[in-house]
């Protein structure tokens, strides 16, 4: 039986990742950090099947780490953990680096002071946002990189640690490089998540408008179950190599917006220009129509912005065989905001039902 043994298995690539490993056989093993906050809900439905484990440690901890690894005995490892968000790698850049960066050393070193560089393969998610002030388009393995944010900057150093033990120590260690891929496991502070459920709660009746940055910067963005896949055919190779994992196709947060408040029964026109931009509906319930649902805030432009992200998937495509497009951009966008939808609706129906057990024991009804 493989072992595998994920960092950020708790996040939306570690939760499909772990159903992907799972489906295929493997003895799963999972890292998560000790909190007082539940943050488990992706990953709850996996909980107490019998080759499915999780363990304490911390990317901070080189020693965690080490004992951690020693005990499992990994024969693959997927470093999915990051502080990923790259606005908040400007307000924490220590910490982003520490994890980011530093953080994917220790995993490299947990694995050789265990004695395991023969028999434990290495797969470091990287990003597109290396690409960052891009120098061509659309990005490839040899595209030269640009790292334009300290997330970025982070993720780089990396990358060439990845790349220096492969060759220094002749470790099977790669990296992928990811280029957006959501879903409705998304976090709810990335702007795709935020769109799809502002698009929810504002067909619901539940929120009035959607504040987004800059809604002409351009990304590839793909379906992350199916990214999953790709991480593991990876691994799955005779030779250790970096790959691009993107989709190839390109659209801008506009086009998101327009494709999410479509598929949530709202169709938008926008109007303007940069930070004078708005989305208004022009079709739709009857309460909405002519109303301003979008609009461009200040609050949400970076100190400096990645505005043109195209993956060039060929290699994927031709060396692992992987499928780049099996769930269209259309298609995730609805399937994040039916996800979406349901969320809301239930949320409201829950909170119905609060109040009204509320006014029931204010009443004395219930006892």
């Amino acid at each position: 039986m493989n072992t595998a043994l994920i960092t950020g298995i708790t996040g939306q690539d570690g939760s499909y990742l772990s159903e992907f490993l799972l489906a295929k056989g493997y003895d799963v093993h999972g890292i998560i950090r000790r909190s007082s906050v539940d943050y488990r809900e992706r990953i709850a439905h996996l909980e107490g099947r019998p080759n499915f484990h999780l363990h304490y440690a911390d990317m901070s901890d080189s020693m965690s780490l080490v004992k951690l690894v020693g005990k499992v005995q990994p024969t693959e490892i997927y470093n999915l953990a990051a502080q990923s968000h790259v606005q908040v790698s400007f307000d924490s850049p220590e910490f982003t680096a520490d994890v980011d960066a530093v953080g994917v050393l220790r995993i490299l070193e947990a694995v050789r002071t265990n004695h395991l560089e023969k028999t434990c393969k290495i797969y470091q998610a990287s990003t597109s946002e290396l690409y960052g002030k891009v120098e061509e388009v659309p990005q490839s393995e040899t595209t030269p990189f640009h790292p334009y944010s300290p997330y970025a900057v982070a993720k780089l150093y990396g990358y060439w640690i990845i790349k220096e033990y492969r060759e220094a120590y002749n470790m099977f260690c790669c990296s992928g490089i990811l280029f957006n891929h959501e879903s409705e496991r998304r976090g709810e502070t990335f702007v795709t998540r935020k769109i799809t459920l502002a698009a929810a709660r504002i067909a619901q009746g539940k929120q009035e408008k959607l504040y987004l940055g800059n809604l002409s910067s351009l990304r590839d963005w793909g379906y992350a179950k199916d990214y999953v896949e790709c991480m593991w055919l990876i691994l799955q190779q005779d030779k250790p190599e970096d790959f691009v994992i993107a989709t190839g196709v390109q659209h801008s947060v506009r086009e998101f917006a327009y494709h999410a408040f479509k598929a949530a029964g709202i169709e938008l026109k926008f109007e303007g220009e940069g930070i004078n931009e708005k989305g208004i509906c022009v079709n739709g319930p009857a309460n909405l129509v002519g109303k301003t649902l979008v609009e461009v805030s200040e609050d949400f432009y970076r100190p400096t912005d990645v505005v043109n992200l195209l993956g060039d998937p060929t290699k994927a495509r031709q060396t692992l065989g992987w499928n780049p497009n099996k769930t269209t951009f259309e298609q995730l966008v609805a399937i994040m905001v039916k996800h979406d939808m349901e969320k809301v609706a239930a949320e409201h129906v829950a909170s119905v039902m609060r109040t009204n057990l509320a006014e029931y024991l204010e009443k004395g009804v219930v006892k």
